[in-house]
């Protein structure tokens, strides 16, 4: 281990650089010009989550009017947009405003401790892979940009009969570079997002492709452009154009959002009768009606309803059952059937992992955020000067993204001026009651859930997934609530 290394410091760490970190780099510039800043970035280029996933129709599964950045308009045709473009949007994003020069490239954020005494963090960061270099930083404030998920591995169920199996076994986090599928059979286990996506993208190459599920998931189409975003553009610029199509586009989400959690039933039928609508009225869409109500888990959305017209022109199919094992061919499902396959993909989700893995020390103690509460669901309770970026469950990632980052300037601004050098959200209301993080029963929250941080049953600890109330809260609402405590 070299311990050599001159200790650097910054006003402020940013663990990230990905899309959250790109835009936490941005608003640090505009609105604490005269902070110093660094980014750590654990891989060794900009993208995060739109550089690490390269499968086959890699793209969004929100629009990108508000995956998009507040401040840089989003012009492609596109409103779901695929990944590469995602990918060149981020990059072009840092590369004008400087942020690119911010970056420290292969440097894994490993453990950050706090000392009250110095109010400043020490974050150690292995520089390389596996090579025990350690480097250490130090700061004022630590805001983690690392995502939801751990990078390393996705989940992967075990399946019995796995190395029977004769042909490759992929999971989509970790794409083989040259797979040939052009005229194979192609089974893809998973009902999620990743799922609808990869199908009928190799059904276009593949003999055909089959999506496995254990259980439906609840499948919309929604045209890939936005035919109202591009008469705005030819009208009234690009800027005009994408902050009218964004606020559309958040309000109509919200409404819809509270329509299904308000009117379940009639939700659903709208939505099956879209699947009704897509394959026709010969089609079983027993597929595509799952057991829970829409929103209990996050809906999957089709640009274009490509996944329909690929089962439409009988390049895919959907089965939905439980699989038995893996044989030498393909698999055998519970009912004695088998699926036969030359490649099976196992789109069976992600592994849920708080703050990239860092391990966290306050004052001598390990952190257990499971023990913890989230505060305005950015900060966790009694953890000084830590700040993290989560995007929405029922909408866009970078919506509340972006509301973060602003308060964090606004909270670093207010500080400043007092003289404060420590805020820490501290509950003194024994009234609160804890709950789950996420009300979502989807298996990838459900397998972590015991590991994340509560929320709370009030204000400030309560996570309601509502961008018009965030901006009421983190945009206008005091930053000096009672509940932050400065020193």
């Amino acid at each position: 281990m070299d311990t050599t290394q001159k200790t650097e410091h910054f006003d402020v760490v940013i663990i990230g650089a990905g899309l959250s970190g790109i835009g936490a780099g941005y608003h640090l510039q505009q609105k604490c010009a005269g902070k110093s800043y660094v980014i750590l970035e654990g891989r060794d280029c900009i993208g995060g989550t739109w550089d690490l996933f390269r499968y086959p129709g890699i793209r969004s599964d929100s629009d990108m009017f508000t995956l998009g950045y507040s401040f840089k308009p989003w012009t492609d045709p596109k409103a779901i947009a695929d990944g590469p473009s995602i990918l060149k949007y981020v990059r072009e994003t840092a590369a004008e405003n400087g942020i690119d020069k911010k970056i420290r490239f292969r440097h894994r954020v490993k453990r950050a401790s706090w000392s009250t005494p110095d109010a400043r963090w020490t974050v150690e960061a292995e520089r390389g892979e596996g090579t025990g270099d350690i480097v250490r930083f130090t700061c004022n404030f630590l805001f983690s940009c690392s995502g939801y998920y751990r990078y390393a591995d996705g989940y992967m169920p075990e399946f019995a009969g796995r190395d029977d199996f004769k042909g490759p076994i992929i999971h989509p986090q970790k794409w083989p570079d040259k797979l040939d599928y052009a005229g194979k059979r192609v089974v893809v286990i998973g009902s999620g997002a990743t799922a609808v996506t990869l199908v009928p993208a190799m059904a276009e190459r593949a003999a055909h492709v089959t999506m496995l599920q254990r259980s439906p998931t609840y499948v919309v189409s929604r045209p890939a452009q936005d035919r109202l975003a591009i008469f705005l553009r030819e009208k009234f610029g690009k800027s005009v154009a994408y902050h009218a199509i964004r606020w559309r586009n958040v309000l109509l989400g919200l409404a819809f959002f509270q329509f299904a959690r308000r009117r379940p039933e009639r939700f659903k039928r709208m939505v099956l009768g879209g699947v009704r609508l897509a394959l026709g009225p010969d089609y079983d869409i027993a597929n595509f009606n799952p057991s829970y109500n829409p929103w209990d888990q996050r809906l999957c959305l089709v640009p274009d309803g490509d996944l329909f017209r690929s089962i439409r022109e009988k390049r895919a199919s959907v089965v939905t059952a439980e699989i038995d094992r893996f044989t030498a061919s393909g698999i055998r499902l519970k009912d004695g059937s088998e699926l036969a396959a030359d490649i099976i993909v196992t789109a069976t989700g992600l592994v849920l992992q708080l703050l990239g893995g860092m391990e966290t020390v306050v004052d001598g103690r390990t952190i257990d955020f499971a023990k913890t509460m989230n505060y305005k669901g950015m900060m966790y309770s009694d953890v000084p000067n830590l700040a993290s970026a989560f995007g929405y469950t029922n909408a866009s990632w970078t919506l509340k993204c972006d509301l973060t980052c602003e308060y964090v300037c606004r909270l670093l601004n207010y500080m400043d001026r007092h003289g404060y050098r420590q805020c820490v959200p501290h509950n003194v209301d024994p009234s609160i009651e804890l709950l789950p993080a996420l009300e979502f029963s989807s298996g990838y929250v459900q397998r972590a859930i015991a590991t994340l941080p509560k929320q709370g049953s009030k204000r400030p600890w309560r996570l309601f997934q509502n961008y018009a109330l965030d901006i009421v809260a983190l945009r206008f609402g005091r930053v000096d609530d009672g509940v932050m405590k400065y020193s």
